[in-house]
């Protein structure tokens, strides 16, 4: 493992990513694996004035054992401390950093899709409001495993595959720049330059065509795209970046207005389970078709969680200009892959792309959200404006705006 790697991706964690402040608290979670550079995050945010760094370290293998052998009524139980900890974090002001993935890709192939469906964790339905109400200043960013680097490289032996997805990810994290932080911050710049033109266009909806795909999402009226696409800033003013990398402009959609269907054009990992040849038919803004070449019952459980999880909580935009993109691999993490092509969620919505308080009681509830991949140079991407006409957008994968 390269130890100058290690350094620079903590220093970028702690200082960019999460921007940990003089005497704030620090969650950081991940994999027993990531524990090299889970210290180093440590040690920087005590350099920076940490109070306290809150380690918590999460075993797949034990959510394996669970599904396969606890009660079926109890799976989708959710110790109610987990829950707890995230809003004592929101309390404080806290910063959280997450490594993923904590479930590494493939891990419950040949387990009851529908029974790993019901065991959400380590998700709790909490961090939802932490996000909408900007307490937490927090980043999530990956760390390659060799489960995970086997999947991505399954051609390669173990140590070889680890080798591989850290080059990929010293670039896509932009760790082979002189200047890291100041790399982010052009991109992020043009990322929020592109959110600024989309929002001048005023759009009723959006719509994807492509192979399999005829799908428009509605937006609400005040719907705006995120500026804080590539940046955050808590409700006491700390800038941080939710997701490092990131490559995306996103908005809330009207979650009664999508319609048409979509075929994922990436496989979806759901917690351990990877569903592949993912295609979906939305009427009145409701999933009421769901199939897949594998895995269909893992995301079919997982949107009967509540009236919300079978509508649109998000719909996002990423150019052919992404890092990820352009590396045409696929990573099997919602991290890495959602910031390679455009992306819609199913269920809860975020607020703050909201700019009219009097829609925020419009916008998607649930407990879950989950991203799938809907973009590619194959697919065009428009904009419905207010009056019936449609604006290209994203055309071979390049701005039209």
């Amino acid at each position: 493992m390269d130890e100058e790697l290690l350094d620079r991706y903590a220093d970028l964690i702690v200082s960019f990513g999460a921007n940990v402040q003089p005497d704030q608290v620090v969650a950081v979670e991940g994999l027993p694996e990531a524990a090299p550079l889970i210290r180093r995050i440590a040690r920087g945010a005590y350099e920076r004035g940490a109070r306290y760094v809150d380690v918590v370290y999460f075993d797949p293998l034990v959510k394996r054992i669970r599904i396969e052998a606890a009660a079926d009524d109890s799976l989708s139980w959710i110790p109610p401390w987990l829950g707890r900890r995230m809003l004592d974090l929101g309390e404080l002001g806290a910063a959280r950093i997450v490594l993923t993935p904590l479930v590494p890709p493939g891990l419950l192939n040949g387990v009851d899709p529908v029974r790993a469906a019901r065991d959400r964790l380590p998700s709790v339905p909490e961090v939802f409001k932490v996000v909408d109400d900007r307490s937490v200043a927090w980043t999530v960013s990956p760390f390659p495993t060799e489960a995970w680097a086997q999947v991505v490289f399954p051609e390669l032996e173990p140590g070889a595959a680890v080798e591989a997805l850290w080059r990929d990810l010293e670039h896509v994290c932009r760790l082979d720049e002189p200047d890291p932080a100041a790399a982010w911050r052009q991109r992020i710049d043009e990322i929020w330059q592109v959110a600024s033109r989309l929002d001048e266009l005023d759009l009723h909806a959006v719509r994807f065509v492509g192979p399999g795909t005829d799908l428009t999402v509605g937006l609400l009226p005040s719907s705006r795209f995120a500026k804080e696409g590539g940046g955050a800033t808590t409700r006491t003013g700390v800038q941080h970046v939710p997701n490092l990398p990131t490559e995306e402009v996103f908005t809330t959609p009207d979650p009664e207005r999508t319609e048409g269907v979509v075929r994922s054009t990436k496989p979806l990992d759901v917690s351990g389970s990877v569903v592949s040849g993912l295609r979906i038919r939305f009427e009145h803004g409701r999933a009421v078709e769901i199939d897949a070449d594998a895995n269909a019952d893992a995301l079919r459980q997982r949107c009967a969680t509540d009236e919300g999880a079978a509508r649109l909580g998000e719909v996002a935009l990423v150019d052919g200009e992404s890092r990820i993109g352009r590396l045409g691999r696929t990573f099997f993490n919602t991290l890495l892959d959602e910031n390679a092509a455009s992306h819609v969620a199913l269920g809860d919505a975020y607020a703050h792309p909201i700019s009219d308080p009097a829609d925020l009681p419009r916008i998607n509830e649930s407990e879950i959200h989950v991203d799938f991949m809907i973009g590619s140079n194959e697919v065009t991407v428009s904009g419905v404006t207010r009056d019936g006409g449609e604006v290209p957008l994203l055309v071979d994968g390049a701005w039209q705006i």
